[in-house]
């Protein structure tokens, strides 16, 4: 059974958007990630998508999730750039079927 906390604020106000702020929070000496999000296409994704129900609950509608680490994507490279890595990767293949085909004759 998980403990759900409510934080308590000094004063309730409305948050800009840059204070409403989604924190991936992580170290290696644990097995578990901590996210907190004010945003509700996460929290729906986290509590809907994953089943996660949220540790921490505060006045202005942040919460906090506790998670294991391996359930959090590495970032990746951007398609642009992998695209680009193949292109460059096929456009050396012709010379390296070449440089295969006149090695296989000489032998």
């Amino acid at each position: 059974m998980m403990l759900i906390t409510k934080q308590k604020k000094s004063r309730s106000r409305n948050l800009s958007g840059y204070e409403l702020e989604t924190i991936i929070n992580f170290n290696q000496g644990e097995n578990v990630a901590y996210i907190f999000t004010y945003e509700k296409t996460w929290q729906k994704r986290l509590e809907q998508g994953l089943g996660l129900k949220p540790t921490m609950v505060n006045d202005s509608g942040g919460k906090e999730y506790k998670l294991l680490k391996s359930l959090i994507a590495m970032p990746r490279q951007k398609g642009s750039t992998r695209r680009r890595q193949k292109r460059k990767w096929h456009k050396g293949l012709p010379k390296y079927a070449a440089d295969s085909l006149h090695y296989c004759e000489s032998r």
